[in-house]
């Protein structure tokens, strides 16, 4: 008897002593910890464009293993280059291909193919550092040849020039996401941030959502009206994504998914990709952003045809108005509300590098990404939750699709 009280008290010691070490963790290592061995698949960057305007796709302008310095640019840094990618432990990348939605649709279609060729040949470029990853598998053979995954997302239906043919062109080039809509309604599709014309998706949006899911392409929802986020998910018999949208339950703003909207996510199987942009994570930022673009336009009535006195009436609002603070905080805060509703299996990251104006403090860059798994992991989140967020539910929503259209081709043999 006293053998096996000794035994026990052996057993709990140890159980005690293994607890106690990861106790002993900070959140900070266990962000790095978990960002070692499952490293980041954000859902959108636009490093692409600015390549494209920076540098007029020229690579011999500029170097992706660091683009801090800004010879050439005449404008602020870019958040991405590969050094950056690796000190953030960001094992995967969906390059974003977007273009103005105000273009006639034969220039559109020209263009986003031009924004596609820009992702080939960084990978090609950089072969050491970027693998181009078109499925599941591919991804995970980049984090074995110790590469970055590089996806290709389209940002915005208009890219198809209303074409069920160009889709399946630009799927097949390596696109493996379509943003339904941009800014901009389309024929078929209603924006988040324009009069709506279909009351969701029309005839011919249905269309695109089945066409997508017969390829393989994952149906990404951000930027569209809360009605064309229920006529796809309605449509869809694959997993959707946002790419790059925010909780509208913490920050009530149209490019925000609506509480009812997030309930959903879990019959369907996808998640939403929570995106940095200061304006959608906070208030006061949204406020201070509309403020912003009003008396831009009041400048623009007081000076016509004056630069110069519209910079220095700008500046000096700026001044008397600064920007308010946004921090990882903020991000964690609208992660909670996602988990809160729809669950821990339907959250992922999508920054907006390299596509907004401005940062969270201490999300300045892709470097950065270990301070927000810091931030989560002091609110209690487990390792296994965190890896999640950082890989795990995005892969699955990529393995779903997958399997969906899988499962097509196999009925219509």
């Amino acid at each position: 008897m006293k053998t096996i009280n000794i035994v026990r008290s052996l057993t709990l010691a140890a159980a005690l002593l293994g607890a106690a070490s990861v106790q002993a963790q900070s959140p900070d290592q266990i962000a790095q910890d978990v960002l070692a061995k499952n490293p980041v698949i954000d859902g959108h960057n636009d490093a692409p464009e600015q390549i494209a305007e920076r540098f007029a796709s020229d690579f011999s302008q500029f170097d992706f293993r660091n683009t801090l310095p800004t010879t050439g640019t005449g404008s602020k840094v870019m958040h991405t280059d590969i050094a950056r990618l690796r000190q953030g432990g960001v094992g995967g990348q969906f390059w974003s291909v977007w273009i103005d939605p105000e273009l006639p649709e034969f220039e559109a279609v020209q263009r986003v193919i031009e924004q596609i060729d820009i992702v080939h040949r960084l990978v090609d470029t950089y072969p050491d550092d970027l693998q181009l990853a078109l499925t599941a598998d591919d991804v995970e053979s980049a984090l074995q040849n110790g590469r970055i995954a590089s996806l290709i997302g389209m940002e915005g239906g208009h890219s198809i020039g209303n074409s069920l043919a160009v889709l399946r062109q630009t799927y097949a080039l390596g696109a493996r996401y379509m943003t339904l809509t941009h800014w901009k309604t389309l024929d078929w599709a209603d924006s988040a941030t324009d009069a709506p014309k279909s009351d969701g998706l029309s005839e011919f949006g249905v269309s695109v959502v089945h066409e997508m899911n017969r390829l393989g392409m994952i149906v990404d929802i951000s930027h569209v009206s809360e009605a064309t986020m229920n006529d796809a998910l309605d449509a869809t018999r694959a997993p959707v994504i946002f790419s790059h949208s925010s909780a509208d339950g913490v920050t009530s703003h149209p490019r925000n998914v609506p509480d009812a909207v997030l309930k959903r996510l879990p019959a369907n199987g996808g998640l939403v990709m929570v995106t940095f942009v200061p304006s959608y994570v906070s208030a006061e930022n949204r406020d201070w952003d509309a403020g912003q673009k009003a008396e831009t336009a009041r400048a623009a009535a007081l000076y016509p045809g004056d630069e110069a006195a519209r910079a220095a009436h700008l500046a000096k609002w700026n001044e008397d108005n600064p920007m308010p603070p946004v921090t990882a905080k903020d991000i964690a805060d609208h992660i909670d509300h996602i988990r809160d509703v729809a669950g821990i299996d339907h959250i992922g990251l999508g920054g907006d590098y390299d596509g907004i104006r401005f940062t969270p403090d201490d999300l300045s860059d892709v470097s950065t990404y270990p301070v927000l798994f810091a931030e989560l992991a002091g609110r209690g989140y487990s390792a296994a939750d965190l890896a999640k967020i950082a890989r795990g539910n995005i892969l699955r929503v990529l393995q779903g699709v997958e399997s969906t259209a899988a499962q097509i081709a196999k009925k219509q043999k």
